[in-house]
């Protein structure tokens, strides 16, 4: 069963704080987003999981930019990941990202992936920061007020 008939997608629902629904991006898969089967590769929801964090991160006003030249930036440390069912070519997906959790030093993005009413993909992430040389940092100050 297809999905490419979503309603109500929304890019860049934004709401800030912990617990909260954060962002929303739609995708549409690609033929270069398949395998040989006609679904979605599985290394491939975590490609459209990171654009919808990389655009949250935009829209409530972090500049990695700015983060890099300060000689910080992001890092994936733990990926946790449930692949429920397929999408296939043409579906349109819609990424919901959440804050689940902040504290100095890290942060959790729980993301679902949906394909309409249809949850097929759900991951965990834990987001750290490192300077020079790779060695843990805090996370900016601009990160760590999001948890009001």
């Amino acid at each position: 069963m297809h999905c490419a008939s979503m309603r109500g997608c929304r890019r860049g629902a934004c709401n800030e704080g912990v617990g909260a629904v954060i962002h929303r991006r739609e995708i549409r898969v690609y033929y270069e987003d398949t395998d040989m089967a006609g679904i979605v590769y599985y290394a491939n929801y975590l490609r459209f999981i990171e654009r919808a964090r990389s655009d949250w991160v935009r829209e409530v006003g972090i500049d990695q930019l700015a983060m890099k030249e300060a000689g910080v930036v992001f890092a994936v440390r733990r990926v946790e990941a449930e692949y429920i069912a397929p999408a296939r070519l043409n579906d349109v997906l819609e990424v919901r990202t959440t804050l689940g959790s902040l504290s100095a030093a890290k942060m959790v993005m729980d993301q679902q992936v949906w394909c309409g009413d249809r949850l097929i993909f759900t991951a965990s992430v834990l987001i750290v920061c490192i300077g020079a040389g790779g060695k843990p940092v805090r996370l900016p100050a601009e990160c760590r007020l999001l948890q009001k």
